[in-house]
């Protein structure tokens, strides 16, 4: 066992068996590289990603790979889940040198960690000649190598982020609904061409745009991703992403985050429509959330992988996923396997025959359609299942217990309400750094808290779940949490230009401190940021928290018109900005139906960014806990929501249908 041993990453661990003398990332590798004099080899990945596998599996494992990397290198693995800032600047190093990225991410750097030369995935033999060949260069002209990387150091550091522009308007949010339309793909949903991930972000504006158009380019590509291969038709779910343009053949590792912003979106939709299908993913998706990513600890686990083994003892990319006719026919006897074939669309869409599972459309007999599906899901539950990356991110946990909340909320599900607030516990009690409640720990697994330090990304999701969590429990221990991380992203985090630093002001200094204020497969720090600290300033009124939260959004000015699908989550916040947002104070009795009832109509609403304060009306109860509530009684002894809009208030209403009324206004 190399020095991974002791690691709280499962990626890392994955590598702890390897010949490969690996050093996990750390000042022992820099000075172990300084006192050999000789290059950093550094590799970065994560534990669902297949290409990872293989080259571990081609070159890790290989006894005369490592030997050569012993040699002529000091090897440092890196989980980019644990830590996103090592992975981003040296991401945008390989993006700089090869015009492309991707993981696994192979990067040459000198011992003060300047990256040199860069790329992703390597077969073996290309591998090891690339490893002689740097080796070389570095013995035979060592001020060439260093000059190289000082160079692209110089050159990233020269890059700045996107430019800003001032606050986002209603004519902002028009000109990005129509540059999203110039890429839309009508006739199959999604923004572009193959590959096609699912534009979790864009899909949220879209909803709380509201238009036609806006609500056609969204349902077009939900009701597409939810009836192709990308969505998992026996045991809900989404893959990460479909390497085709027709969301057939997915990607199948199933990623936490991916998960959590879908299901939101989906609950969102079935609000916003009522639609069936909306319904039915969003639940089935909570209910896959529930039965396979939770932790003993009562964490959501990051990620399952693409990976596992098949019936023959085989190893390989979805065959955990994948069907055969004669595999149907074992299960279902031959009527039913030629059904399923139908209504599945088996026809070897995959590799060897095989064929992952859509539902192009609803069967018509669907009483028979529930019998085959179960039968076919616990067939599939005894096949060897893909590994669990079980460490609890802080960031994409926050993402969770924001879906988990509203989704309990709207559907009724108090189980998933209870799921959110056992995260947001976990995330209180484990990933709070002791010395300073306000400062956040990004992971932790088996109970441990991992020893990196919280990113903006955390810090503002978890804000945002914590909201969440209060407007849906009342919880005001939830609101005062939120407070206290969105201070730290005030204090350690700003540019001094309106923007945030993805890393805090006091972390490790690495060769550049980085800053993306651009949407990727989850909302940008910054644009969470905004979100976060534009709900608090909603409910507490606080004119430091909403003009931080404006000065963020200045980004999705500049991005709008031509960059719109990288501005998703920042064009939903300035949707939620420029209508307010509503702010409601629900009061009465936890316990009495007529307060529920106003509750209810709150969340039911959907107005862009709603936040929903609860409080009880009696007199005696002790100090109000949050802003928004101050002054707020019962009306004639009667439960009541007051409507208010930067905090000027109407008058309050007693009835869900005035509420309704009044929200719509």
């Amino acid at each position: 066992m190399n020095r991974l041993g002791g690691e709280t990453s499962p990626y890392l661990l994955q590598h702890a068996d390897n010949p490969v003398d690996w050093f996990p990332w750390g000042e022992d590798a820099f000075a172990e590289a300084r006192r050999r004099n000789v290059p950093l080899l550094i590799s970065v990945g994560y534990s669902a990603c297949h290409w990872c596998h293989v080259m571990a599996h081609e070159s890790f494992e290989d006894k005369a790979t490592a030997a050569l990397m012993n040699e002529m290198f000091v090897n440092v693995k890196v989980d980019r889940e644990e830590r996103p800032d090592v992975d981003a600047v040296y991401m945008g190093a390989v993006q700089a040198m090869t015009g492309q990225g991707g993981w696994p991410m192979t990067v040459f750097a000198t011992p003060e960690g300047h990256p040199f030369y860069a790329g992703t995935y390597f077969p073996r033999q290309h591998f090891q000649r690339l490893l002689h060949a740097v080796s070389q260069a570095w013995r035979q002209d060592r001020e060439g190598v260093l000059a190289q990387g000082e160079k692209v150091v110089e050159a990233l550091a020269g890059q700045t982020g996107a430019p800003s522009g001032p606050a986002p308007t209603a004519e902002t949010l028009g000109l990005a609904v129509r540059n999203l339309a110039d890429g839309f793909d009508r006739r199959r949903g999604g923004f572009g061409g193959a590959p096609k991930f699912p534009p979790s972000m864009v899909l949220e504006f879209l909803l709380r745009h509201g238009t036609r158009d806006a609500m056609a380019m969204a349902e077009t590509t939900m009701e597409a991703m939810a009836r192709g291969g990308m969505y998992d038709q026996l045991g809900g779910g989404f893959a990460r992403y479909s390497v085709d343009a027709d969301w057939v053949v997915p990607h199948f590792e199933k990623m936490l985050y991916d998960n959590a912003l879908l299901l939101r979106v989906y609950a969102h939709w079935w609000r916003a429509t009522g639609s069936v299908l909306a319904r039915r993913v969003a639940l089935e998706t909570a209910e896959w959330l529930l039965r396979e990513m939770r932790t003993p600890e009562g964490g959501f686990a990051s990620a399952l992988d693409a990976d596992s083994e098949g019936p023959d003892g085989g190893h390989g990319e979805g065959l955990f996923y994948v069907w055969t006719p004669a595999q149907l026919r074992e299960v279902l006897g031959e009527d039913d396997a030629a059904w399923a074939a139908s209504v599945f669309e088996v026809t070897g869409t995959f590799e060897h025959g095989t064929s992952v599972l859509q539902l192009l459309a609803d069967p018509d007999d669907q009483a028979r359609f529930e019998r085959v599906r179960t039968a076919l899901f616990a067939a599939r539950e005894r096949r060897p299942r893909p590994g669990r990356d079980d460490k609890v991110v802080a960031s994409w946990n926050g993402l969770a217990i924001a879906a988990a909340a509203e989704a309990g909320a709207l559907f009724d599900r108090p189980e998933l309400v209870d799921a959110a607030r056992a995260a947001a516990v976990l995330l209180d009690e484990l990933h709070t750094v002791s010395r300073d409640p306000a400062r956040l720990l990004r992971t932790s697994r088996d109970g441990r808290a991992g020893a990196n330090a919280g990113m903006l990304e955390d810090y503002a999701n978890v804000a945002e779940g914590f909201l969440a969590l209060y407007g849906v429990t009342g919880e005001s221990r939830w609101f005062h949490r939120a407070g206290d991380l969105l201070e730290t992203v005030l204090t350690r985090f700003p540019d001094g230009s309106g923007g945030f630093y993805d890393a805090p002001d006091d972390g490790e200094r690495l060769f550049q401190r980085p800053q993306d204020p651009t949407d990727n497969a989850t909302p940008s720090g910054q644009f969470a940021a905004a979100g976060a600290l534009l709900s608090y300033a909603a409910l507490t009124g606080s004119a430091r928290h909403r003009e931080a939260a404006e000065a963020a959004l200045g980004t999705v000015s500049a991005l709008a018109e031509r960059h719109a699908r990288f501005a998703g989550w920042g064009l939903a916040v300035a949707e939620a900005a420029l209508r307010g947002p509503a702010e409601v104070a629900i009061i009465g009795p936890a316990d009495d139906s007529r307060t529920r009832a106003l509750h209810r109509a709150a969340l039911m609403s959907g107005t862009p960014g709603l936040v929903v304060a609860l409080g009880s009306g009696q007199s005696g109860a002790g100090p109000v806990d949050v802003p928004l509530l101050e002054g707020r009684g019962m009306v004639d002894g009667s439960p009541a929501a007051y409507v208010c809009r930067r905090f000027t208030c109407r008058a309050p209403v007693t009835t869900p249908a005035e509420l309704r009324a009044e929200l719509a206004r």
